[in-house]
């Protein structure tokens, strides 16, 4: 007997030498046979041997890899596994719910987003100048589509056409004859789809004019309601008309757009019909729910398309008063007789008519049915100058429960009558100090029935006006050509041979065609001769050669579009005026949370020097200039107090500061904000609640 002095449990072992197992083959010493007593007793004797307890727990209890499910049972009851294993769990439950509150609270925080229509300028195109596909003179919708990429260069991702519904065109397309078609000139219908596909393609939205006012008198509408053929009878405005000495009666005053009484005698029905525009374009009877509802399904219809929006225009003439008083004269002792022109009555029986925003509501809502896929908001605009009457202007925003549309389409920098830095600071503090709390402003300095900004105001302003149009609050609208700075044809130009569009006419040096290149026509057709002479400065003013130049208008504009769509406070911070005179107009975007502002100082008048700091003393003493009109000033050093500009010249500075200037007492009441919004710099992102 051997014996090991420790605490120990006796386990026998037997003496017996070891026996070989061979796997399954049966031992011959195991044999089924009987053992005689003698190897009994040898067998039994037995070695007492002291074991460690400790050591075989530890053996035993120790955790192995592929232990058995008994086994780890054992283990997972133990406290030190249960334990862990509960605080694991807590953890992990703790960790989802604060993950959960987290995102709640982020997007609870979080501003709106800004939608498509407010996040990209807006490029609006007049298909038939704008590239001819098929060599006959006229832009079309293949030509749009084969420019596309044109428009991404500039970085703009909305695209405004205007009207190219079947038209008569005696009125360059704005009195439909089919709502439903498109006009032979542009193309066909399957030329208009390929131009959806392509656009939503390249991930550019569209916008397409639709102008339900007024048809064309060959509309098949005019040809029943003539011939008072069922419910047609009653879609026009007709009245009856008095005959004496050979000539007609209207039934009052009231006076067309254009001029002269806005009554046509029709010999068909031989009444007279209403026409605020030109006698080819009767006005529809919006009081008839008929009516109203053409022009739902229209909307539908184009909408079904794939059409991202509409411009609706002229929608304050949808509606006259029904009891045809005469409309009030602007000068009083003037003879009924001797009044043709527009401007001398008060329009106040024939525009704005009580009723007219339910009608503009209902297109909303129309729109709406659309607009229920997430990331297909439908865009409404109203393209109604109001001129005068901002007010009435503004009435298009809606209410803050009802809306109309998301906004109403701004003139201010067209319509003014002289330029100044004074004049520039009119116009835009009437829209942004009128325009509802919430609602998105916009902008354009161009159309195509304005002149264009080189004939307007001279050609030395074109990259101050773009860089204000770019640099403002809101949404801009780039008319066609503006990004290389095209101007108007001369006027003795435009001939009988290129177009026959009555008053209409004094709008067509506007409409030259796209300058793309320095080529016969400008790259505009391939074709003999274009619809309207290509400007005589098209082998320096096109898009091929300006892509080459950094110092062109268009390397500009890019630069600015560029700015605007990637900084913060440009395309959605606060604006502040910080001043303006004669000479110069100066505004600052900022955003709260971040230290980097941006300030405009425009010159629209003389060269001039001004001292910044004596009106801000909480500027900094110098600025960086990011962009300018001068383009080799670009990235100088500038003091503040000494700011010189040339006339035309424009500068974008930018500077670092923790005052800025939305937040100073000094200048409360010069700042606006639409969608207001606060950037956390630990977070890396915007919040509302500042």
């Amino acid at each position: 007997t051997v014996e090991v002095k420790a605490k120990s449990l006796p386990m026998e072992l037997s003496e017996k030498g070891g026996v070989e197992n061979n796997g399954f083959v049966q031992n011959e010493a195991f044999e089924d046979k009987e053992m005689d007593a003698s190897n009994q007793e040898e067998m039994s004797k037995k070695c007492s041997v002291d074991v460690d307890l400790v050591v075989v727990e530890d053996t035993v209890l120790k955790p192995y890899a592929g232990m058995p499910k008994e086994v780890l049972l054992q283990f997972s009851s133990q406290a030190r596994y249960r334990v862990t294993r509960e605080i694991l769990f807590w953890l992990i439950i703790a960790g989802s719910v604060a993950l959960v509150c987290t995102t709640i609270a982020i997007i609870a925080l979080s501003p709106k987003c800004l939608d498509w229509w407010q996040a990209s300028p807006i490029y609006r195109i007049y298909p038939r100048s704008f590239k001819d596909s098929n060599m006959d003179g006229n832009g079309d919708l293949k030509g749009i589509q084969e420019k596309l990429d044109h428009i991404t260069y500039l970085n703009i991702k909305t695209i405004w056409i205007t009207s190219f519904f079947k038209s008569p065109l005696k009125d360059l397309g704005y009195g439909a004859e089919d709502f439903y078609d498109v006009d032979p000139i542009f193309g066909s219908m399957r030329d208009f789809e390929n131009l959806i596909a392509a656009i939503h393609d390249k991930g550019l939205k569209v916008i397409m004019d639709l102008i339900p006012n007024h048809t064309s008198d060959k509309h098949r509408w005019f040809q029943l309601s003539r011939n008072r053929t069922g419910k047609y009878t009653d879609y026009y405005i007709w009245q009856d008309c008095m005959q004496a000495s050979g000539s007609v009666i209207p039934p009052n005053n009231w006076v067309s757009v254009f001029g002269n009484s806005s009554w046509q005698f029709d010999d068909v029905r031989k009444q007279c019909y209403f026409h605020q525009f030109q006698k080819e374009q009767p006005d529809l009877n919006f009081r008839n729910p008929a009516v109203q509802q053409e022009i739902h399904d229209i909307i539908k219809f184009w909408l079904g398309k794939g059409v991202d929006g509409f411009s609706f225009g002229a929608v304050k003439f949808l509606l006259e008063a029904t009891h045809l008083r005469d409309e009030p004269r602007v000068d009083k002792s003037q003879k009924g007789e001797n009044i043709t022109a527009y401007s001398q009555l008060h329009h106040d029986y024939t525009t704005t008519q009580v009723g007219l925003h339910d009608i503009i509501r209902s297109f909303r809502h129309t729109m709406n049915e659309f607009s229920r896929e997430p990331g297909r908001y439908r865009f409404m605009g109203s393209d109604d100058d109001e001129k005068e009457d901002i007010g009435a202007t503004m009435m298009y925003y809606g209410t803050t429960f009802i809306q109309e549309a998301d906004f109403p389409f701004n003139f201010n920098l067209i319509n003014m009558k002289n330029l100044s830095g004074n004049s520039i600071f009119e116009a835009v503090n009437s829209w942004m100090k009128n325009m509802p709390a919430g609602k998105w402003p916009n902008w354009a300095v161009g159309s195509p029935n304005a002149a264009r900004i080189s004939t307007r105001i001279g050609k030395e302003y074109i990259n101050v006006m773009n860089m204000l149009l770019l640099t403002l609050p809101g949404t801009p609208v780039t008319y066609y050509g503006e990004e290389i700075g095209m101007e108007n044809i001369a006027s003795e130009n435009v001939s009988e041979k290129h177009v026959n569009s009555g008053p209409l006419e004094a709008t067509l040096p506007e409409k030259s065609p796209m300058q793309w290149d320095g080529k016969v026509n400008a790259g505009f057709t391939e074709g003999n001769s274009s619809w309207l002479p290509v400007n005589s400065n098209y082998q320096s003013v096109n898009v091929e050669i300006q892509s080459t130049w950094s110092n062109s208008t268009l390397s500009l504009y890019r630069a600015l579009t560029s700015l605007r769509n990637n900084e913060l406070p440009m395309n959605r911070g606060w604006m502040c005026y910080i001043w303006n005179d004669s000479n110069v107009f100066v505004f600052v975007r900022e955003l709260d949370g971040l230290d980097r502002v941006f300030m405009m100082v425009l010159n629209f008048g003389q060269e001039v020097t001004i001292d910044l700091r004596a009106i801000a003393p909480n500027l900094p003493s110098e600025a960086v200039i990011r962009l300018s009109t001068h383009f080799s000033n670009a990235g100088k050093v500038v003091n503040t107090k000494l700011i010189k500009t040339e006339m035309g010249e424009g500068l974008v500075l930018e500077y670092k500061t923790a005052k800025p200037v939305h937040t100073m007492e000094a200048f409360q009441g010069k700042c606006f904000v639409a969608e207001k919004a606060c950037y956390s710099k630990a977070l890396n992102l915007l919040y509302m609640n500042c």
